[in-house]
């Protein structure tokens, strides 16, 4: 570095840093008063999306009595003489006569005036074809409502849209949802000194975050094309600037890794600025990814747009991804802060003074405990490969065995649910 370099960037004024959690919260608001446009959509496109108005039942559910078994739905005391059969989608005569039956299927509507159903492997026939058995005293169909009634709130505003979710609202009599789509998410990868195949070699290493980031987005509900991740940029601000100028025409949100300080080759400053945008967060008060930063464009037209700025470390990008990119997309998605679930620590995690600390961990569901795991300096991944989540160590304290921590976990794919 020459003196002149050396002495422009000492003279660089870095904000002190946001504590983790205010930096969470402040990232998830701007996401929110930011969410998405609510559009309506057919169910059969709506998975990965996020309902932008609660999920109601447009009847009773079931709308009307359904037969739970196949057998035969009778009227009064047996034997009976059967009358009918009952198939599901038909919508059947009433039984006026005591003594006699309908067969009836299962998901069959329940003809009015039936007192029981016998199920078809309880009866037997008589001689004359009368059908013979004792029902169950518990009777043998679900009741409208039972499930839900009309107008019912099922899920609110804000709930992932899953295949679950669809199937639930097809059985509710829904045929499209007003959702919000999945942001779409662009990566630029910074640094001259990256290979993007084969082994390191020659002063150069292998660039692990352009792979890796596009799935970690996806994970959060973000839609990654190929065409958006962009990268390694040229080391020069006039590159960084095209780049990130033409990643911002169609992404929501767009993440960088590297080139977050203030060294000579560090561009994403001087690049934000030279496009107008805001600093929503400037480096946080977090080991490992403290130089993590998160920012705010406007178009004239009120179009909002974000830029996500990863540390090059690439354990610290992606403490950077769960610490400031998962609650900015919460917010987009237009669904709650996620709340952190908690485990107890089975070892001891270090402090790291005044910063919390986000400690790897692997974590043993059925006991609830949080495992500490090894090789986890700011630029491996060996432990992050092997870990389930981030342990939180609150500054100025140490996580002692068998405290109560709050865990970060690291994103399922779109649609898991966590096990307990």
């Amino acid at each position: 570095m020459s003196t002149e370099t050396a002495s422009a960037a000492e003279q660089v004024a870095v904000p002190p840093p946001a504590g983790w959690e205010e930096a969470r919260s402040r990232v998830y608001a701007v996401g929110l008063a930011a969410a998405l446009p609510a559009v309506g959509r057919p169910l059969a496109e709506t998975d990965g999306h996020t309902l932008a108005e609660p999920l109601t039942t447009r009847t009773d559910l079931p709308a009307f009595p359904t037969s739970s078994v196949d057998g035969w739905a009778v009227r009064g005391d047996g034997p009976w003489r059967v009358v009918g059969r009952v198939l599901a989608g038909g919508s059947p005569a009433p039984l006026t006569d005591d003594g006699t039956t309908v067969e009836i299927a299962t998901g069959a509507m329940v003809p009015e005036g039936v007192t029981a159903i016998l199920r078809v492997e309880e009866s037997t026939r008589t001689a004359d074809g009368r059908v013979a058995g004792t029902p169950r005293p518990t009777p043998e169909w679900r009741e409208p409502g039972e499930e839900a009634r009309a107008g019912e709130e099922l899920l609110p505003a804000g709930t992932p849209v899953d295949p679950a979710v669809i199937g639930l609202a097809a059985s509710c009599g829904h045929d499209t949802l007003r959702v919000r789509r999945p942001p779409r998410a662009a990566l630029l990868v910074f640094g001259d000194e990256l290979l993007t195949s084969g082994p390191p070699a020659a002063g150069r290493v292998r660039d692990a975050l352009g792979p890796a980031v596009p799935a970690w987005l996806r994970r959060y509900g973000c839609q990654v094309r190929p065409a958006d991740v962009v990268g390694p940029v040229a080391d020069t601000l006039p590159a960084h600037v095209a780049a990130l100028r033409a990643a911002l025409a169609t992404a929501d949100l767009v993440c960088t890794t590297g080139g977050t300080m203030h060294g000579p080759v560090d561009h994403l400053h001087p690049t934000l600025e030279a496009l107008g945008a805001d600093y929503v967060v400037n480096t946080v008060a977090v080991r490992p990814g403290f130089p993590m930063l998160l920012a705010r464009l406007v178009d004239p037209d009120g179009r909002v747009r974000f830029v996500a700025g990863l540390p090059g470390n690439p354990q610290s990008a992606i403490v950077a991804l769960v610490s400031l990119v998962a609650p900015l997309l919460a917010g987009l998605h237009g669904r709650p802060m996620p709340v952190l679930p908690h485990a107890t620590l089975a070892d001891a995690v270090p402090g790291r003074g005044d910063h919390t600390h986000l400690a790897l961990v692997r974590l043993d569901r059925a006991a609830g405990t949080a495992h500490p795991v090894r090789h986890v300096g700011s630029a491996m991944l060996r432990g992050l490969a092997g870990a389930d989540g981030f342990a939180v160590i609150h500054p100025g304290t140490t996580g002692e065995p068998g405290a109560r921590v709050p865990v970060v976990p690291l994103p399922l794919l779109p649609g898991e649910r966590s096990c307990p």
